[in-house]
Order: C-alpha cells, then structure tokens, then sequence
C-alpha cells in the first residue's frame, strides 16, 4: 500500500533511560511517524473522519512519550507502534525514536530505535 500519513520530528519532553539523572531530569525525545492506510475514503468523501487524524495522532504520540518512564526507546517506540496499529484502518506503521542528546560521552549527531509494524 504507498497511501501514508507521515508525522515527523514530533518534539516530546520525557524521562526515559537507564540511568537515573535520565529518569529525574528527562530529555526531548523526536519522533517520526508513518502510518500506510487507504486514503482513498478520505480523498473521495474530504471527511476527516475518514482517515487518521494527523492532529489527533501527535496528541496520543506525546501522551505516550511524555508517559511512564521506560528504560529503553525501543519500549516507547513499541508502544507507539502498537498504538498506532490500533486503529483498524492503519496496515502498517513506522515509529522512529530519536534521542539526540542521549549520554554518549562522544560527539555525535543522533541517536534513535526504529520499529516497523504490519498486520
């Protein structure tokens, strides 16, 4: 299916990590969302009630992150993803975690856990 609604760079405040001053201080976390489902309902009919709304879907997207603390990105991108695919409609879904400022004692430009979902 190549019909997709895209989310990306989502900026989130949470508190997730193994150490504890990542647990006490939280971060920003982005996120990247594709969600693949049939857009033909929504182009025909120009009801939003016919497609995944991309608003409604950033709100759910930052209440998980900015949810309970989880020790790995991996754990909040699956939640995310299985969040997603909750939604009837959606066949498959992409969740990209990104944790830019990570404790990496070296330079580096990002981070992130990608998780890919289908039915």
């Amino acid at each position: 299916m190549g019909d997709r609604i895209t989310l990306t760079g989502l900026r989130v405040r949470g508190y997730h990590g193994v150490f504890d001053h990542e647990k006490r201080n939280g971060q920003d976390f982005v996120v990247d969302v594709t969600a693949w489902l049939d857009l033909g309902p929504a182009a025909r009919s120009d009801q939003v009630e016919q497609t995944l709304h991309y608003g409604e879907l950033a709100e759910q997207v930052a209440g998980i992150v900015a949810g309970p603390s989880r020790d790995l990105i991996e754990t909040v991108a699956g939640e995310v993803a299985d969040h997603v695919l909750s939604d009837s409609r959606v066949a498959e879904v992409q969740v990209t975690v990104h944790k830019p400022t990570a404790p990496i004692a070296l330079e580096f430009a990002d981070v992130a856990a990608t998780i890919h979902r289908s039915r």
